[in-house]
């Protein structure tokens, strides 16, 4: 199955860097299985991310690249996870970097 990965970066991303690797294992990242992500992806359409930089802003996951995930689109992040099957540990997961102030990577699959 096709699998999407999602940790909580250390510190912000820095302006300019472009996060195009693919480097689950550095952020501590959490797997969630396509189908989960797939039957909330129409909710997240509307949130905003930035997409392998923050230079590049846009509506919705890099569904085959790389999301950063800013602290203010934490809250709509996590309503739109709400109690879907199978996304208990995602939702944690964000709720734990926005208590934190920290930014999320996902990484597409």
């Amino acid at each position: 199955m096709p699998a999407h990965e999602f940790g909580i970066m250390p510190s912000a991303p820095k302006k300019g860097k472009s996060y195009d690797k693919y480097e689950p294992q550095k952020y501590s990242c959490i797997s969630v299985d396509d189908d989960y992500i797939e039957a909330i992806a129409c909710k997240l359409d509307n949130i905003s991310f930035c997409w392998h930089t923050t230079a590049v802003r846009g509506k919705g996951l890099a569904y085959y690249g790389i999301t950063l995930v800013p602290p203010s689109s934490m809250p709509d992040f996590i309503s739109a996870v709400g109690d879907a099957d199978g996304l208990d540990e995602l939702k944690t997961l964000l709720q734990k970097a926005y208590c934190e102030n920290k930014w999320i990577i996902h990484f597409g699959i």
